[in-house]
């Protein structure tokens, strides 16, 4: 069943978190689903693991044919695996990085793709969906070259991808204090963000943002203080090539 994010004056965002083989090998992500005035979008679909529960959860809120878009926030197979499926069930279009919208055919059979992928330029872009607009969000280097995060301006949510991410908790529970959550986050973000330049520049950015929560692509969403105490814990977080040294590039024995 899907946790709701928000439900107001007919837009909603509803969030699966146990789609993906969860307990099993794959690891656990979460898939979002946006719905507005008869018409949505699909944030990180995921792989095959997540199509069908998550294409049955959207025809109860609007047919195949009327899918809006699918976001994906970079090419991981976690994030489009699926994608041949879903441009065989929809008529939707794929919004993914310029960086990234010739990688996204792989994933389909030949011509499957042909004219239904949109580059998003490395600044950004606003998003029609419905009567509203999401917006694509530069998040660059936060584990992808080309990588967006997504801004819902109705219900304040920020969905982050791999920025926020814990591991090993319960994605189910909003979380509102973040010192409970860094045990499962530091170890993800100290590897996979690539410097403190990048999360300090998004820091900058997001603070001009009224966000009521951060939902990330693996893990529990953050809401209420814990959105401030993410934003201030990041941005001094010394991760990635921040910490590489001549041991990590030796020959092996």
């Amino acid at each position: 069943m899907p946790i709701e994010l928000y439900n107001h004056d007919g837009h909603r965002c509803l969030m699966f978190t146990d789609l993906s083989d969860e307990g099993g090998e794959a690891v656990q992500a979460n898939q979002f689903l946006i719905v507005d005035d008869g018409t949505g979008a699909i944030i990180d679909p995921g792989g095959n693991l997540a199509y069908n529960e998550l294409y049955m959860a959207m025809t109860q809120h609007f047919a195949p044919s009327k899918l809006s878009c699918i976001l994906a926030s970079h090419a991981d197979p976690d994030i489009i695996a699926s994608l041949d499926r879903w441009m065989t069930g929809t008529q939707a279009k794929l919004y993914i990085s310029t960086l990234w919208e010739r990688f996204a055919p792989h994933f389909c059979k030949p011509g499957k793709t042909e004219g239904r992928i949109v580059g998003i330029p490395d600044k950004g872009m606003h998003i029609k969906v419905g009567r509203n607009e999401l917006v694509a969000l530069p998040g660059h280097f936060m584990h992808s070259e080309g990588n967006f995060q997504f801004w819902d301006p109705v219900s304040r949510i920020l969905f982050s991808g791999d920025l926020g991410v814990s591991l090993g908790g319960e994605p189910k529970r909003i979380v509102t204090s973040l010192p409970e959550l860094l045990p499962k986050m530091e170890p993800f973000h100290r590897r996979y963000m690539v410097s403190n330049k990048v999360l300090r520049l998004w820091a900058g950015m997001v603070k001009q943002l009224p966000i009521k929560m951060i939902v990330p692509q693996h893990g529990a969403p953050l809401a209420g203080p814990a959105v401030g105490q993410f934003i201030d814990w990041v941005q001094t977080l010394e991760c990635g090539i921040d910490r590489l040294t001549e041991r990590d590039y030796t020959i092996p024995g």
